[in-house]
């Protein structure tokens, strides 16, 4: 169903103002991970919150370039810094606010996407480092192994050994040191996260995915499913790590609402857990395995004071791409006007780590390009992840009169012309295939970034115009830079991404549009929304086309498991709104709740996103109930309506007889 902009978007606004927050964060149209970590803040440790417990309390960091989350427990003067970053003046200026001293540092394993800060803090401050036994780390350290406890103030930290993600994984149990059977909080490292677990498959091979997958299963089940609920759960990631998939962005749950919503709990088998923990998980970027082996051999420290490298003389060999990785770091905008030909352009205002660590080969030096503020920044950046830099300021660079290079960054309805257009160009999505799949611009080529350099040469002719788009325009102008390294010639992105696509109105779901025609100057919105299906109208798809459409039912598991109709599926709302696997099909996707109100509400904000056909069950479950012949059973599926007989012929149809109605109980939420 169509309509036109003023009552979808009115609609819209109606779903956005009733949904609750913490639905709310997780719909917008494309927030990813990636347009989320561009502000300028992203690039510092900010306190996301302090809890307190009885005796103690923990602050949280998160650094959200890299989706890290680090932690201080705090009980009377002292206090234990987790899995910090390599840059620790944050957790020293911190410690000597909250007048504590740091007495020292606890590693849950050896991450892979960052380098710790375990020997920065030990010089900085004089204190040891507790790591896992497990580990054989090869630096100085205290060895834990299963029950070791380290005493904080108040506070007790239990050591868990909990092996999945890797096999030296430890979690910590923080209870009150007079009542150490009563913990209140687990940090967990990467062996479990928030809607996910830590990926098994980082450690280059030494061992099998498979195995460390079947240790996470015996590490929930036998271990940390069976402490008590309330619990609060502190991981060491969020929402765009690379460390595990389908991370929530919530910062902390407790163990009984991860057992309800987490989706590979739902796995009871030992089979079904390993197949769903290995499935379609992204490729690791290539520096991880060195980060690991940085992290166990303890690496160098680094003078943070240090001024800026000499600056590198412009010279023409700096456009070579055999000899020099040059790095932009100015925005697209910047970019796309003029810059050195050859250069990838990496914005420092993004998620610079991750993607310096994804595509600059490990052991190459990259060489920076941008003001000094940005080079400055930049030095001090990435150390996070084992790189040093070399630099040039883009000024020197420009005065020299040495070459520059152009590429177009092209407005959301210019490009939309061009695309109805015989000569249009070949538009390649960057975006990874789960994206790509849940929303496109319109017929294009998908070539993951990390996979571009790799894939383009055997697929893409050098001579033709190319456009690249991601969602915000940051992904698709390093890959311009990507292209122009192998001889492309005519390159382009999307300016804005298609975030700048969606919010100009423009369509999402293929180029079906085969004449030519003028675009408007201010193109005409249109938003689907989705349709109401009563309970007999779905009685009759269950009886007529079963196998044609999907059906989801977004109840809590209780009430699901209470009763549900046939051939529905139980899946959380978070799931529903951040899984684009959800968006896409061959028949409709038709939601039910009880009453049918969160359903509209999650199919409204469903229905921007996907051509995909979407129904809700027009007063829910209790409907389906009240129009249904048959009584509701004990539990399990409600069975659908058996075909009546036809009437003889010339007979009168009997005057329909009201179903009887049985004890009811509330269908849930």
């Amino acid at each position: 169903m169509t309509v036109v902009r003023s009552v979808a978007f009115t609609a819209f606004l109606a779903i956005a103002f009733i949904m609750p927050p913490s639905v709310l964060a997780a719909t917008g149209p494309l927030k990813d991970s990636e347009s989320a970590s561009h502000g300028d803040e992203a690039a510092t440790y900010r306190v996301v919150n302090t809890y307190k417990y009885p005796g103690f309390r923990l602050i949280q960091f998160n650094l959200a370039v890299l989706s890290h989350y680090s932690y201080m427990l705090i009980s009377g003067k002292q206090c234990l810094v987790v899995d910090p970053g390599r840059d620790v003046a944050t957790y020293v200026e911190t410690a000597k606010k909250e007048g504590v001293k740091i007495k020292g540092v606890f590693l849950t394993h050896n991450h892979a996407d960052f380098v710790a800060g375990h020997l920065e803090l030990a010089k900085a401050v004089g204190c040891p480092i507790y790591a896992s036994a497990a580990s054989h780390d090869q630096f100085p350290h205290e060895a834990l192994q299963e029950g070791a406890k380290i005493e904080v103030g108040e506070a007790l930290v239990s050591i868990l050994e909990t092996p999945g993600h890797t096999p030296d994984g430890l979690c910590g149990l923080v209870a009150p040191r007079k009542h150490p059977d009563q913990p209140k909080l687990l940090l967990t490292g990467d062996v479990l996260f928030i809607g996910s677990v830590g990926r098994p498959d980082l450690l280059g091979g030494s061992v099998s995915a498979a195995a460390l997958a079947s240790q996470s299963y015996d590490t929930w089940t036998h271990k940390l499913s069976r402490l008590p609920d309330d619990v609060a759960i502190f991981p060491a990631h969020g929402a765009g790590s690379l460390c595990g998939a389908h991370l929530s962005d919530e910062p902390t749950s407790t163990l009984g609402a991860q057992k309800l919503s987490n989706p590979y709990f739902r796995h009871k088998t030992r089979g079904d857990y390993i197949a769903a923990v290995l499935d379609g998980l992204p490729e690791a970027p290539q520096y991880f395995k060195h980060n690991a082996a940085l992290n166990k051999q303890g690496p160098e420290l680094i003078d943070w004071q240090a001024p800026l490298p000499p600056e590198l003389k412009p010279e023409a060999a700096l456009t070579d791409p055999a000899r020099y990785y040059v790095v932009d770091l100015r925005s697209p905008r910047q970019y796309a006007a003029s810059h050195l030909p050859n250069s990838v352009n990496i914005g420092l205002r993004g998620r610079l780590e991750t993607w310096v660590g994804i595509m600059v080969p490990w052991g190459v030096t990259p060489v920076l390009v941008g003001s000094k503020a940005e080079l400055q920044e930049a030095v001090q950046r990435l150390p996070r992840i084992g790189y040093s830099a070399r630099v040039i300021t883009w000024e020197a660079w420009e005065k020299s009169g040495l070459p520059v290079a152009q590429s177009e960054l092209i407005p959301p309805a210019e490009l939309f012309a061009r695309m109805q257009t015989p000569d249009s160009p070949v538009i390649v999505d960057v975006r990874l295939p789960n994206e790509w799949m849940g929303l496109r611009i319109g017929t294009v080529v998908n070539l993951p970034l990390n996979r571009l350099a790799e894939l383009a040469a055997g697929k893409l002719d050098p001579t033709q115009p190319t456009v690249t788009v991601c969602n915000s325009a940051y992904r698709s102008s390093l890959a311009v830079g990507l292209l122009e390294r192998l001889k492309f010639t005519r390159l382009g992105s999307l300016d804005g991404g298609s975030e700048a696509w969606i919010a100009a109105g423009l369509p999402v779901f293929g180029a079906e549009v085969k004449a030519a025609p003028v675009a408007p100057a201010v193109p005409q919105r249109e938003v689907k929304l989705p349709e109401r299906l009563s309970a007999t109208e779905l009685q009759r798809l269950l009886v007529d086309l079963p196998g044609t459409f999907d059906l989801v039912d977004l109840r809590p598991p209780a009430a699901f498991t209470d009763y549900h109709l046939p051939g529905a599926k139980n899946v959380d709302i978070a799931d529903v709104l951040a899984n684009p696997a959800h968006l896409t099909g061959v028949g409709p996707l038709i939601l039910v709740d009880r009453d049918g109100s969160l359903a509209m509400m999650v199919a409204g904000i469903l229905s921007q996103k996907t051509p995909r056909p979407l129904k809700v069950l027009y007063g829910g479950v209790e409907a389906y109930w009240a129009a249904s012949a048959f009584p509701r059973p004990a539990s399990g599926a409600l069975p659908p309506p058996a075909a009546k007989p036809a009437p003889p012929p010339g007979a009168h149809p009997a005057a329909p007889t009201p179903p009887a109605a049985p004890k009811k109980k509330s269908a849930g939420c």
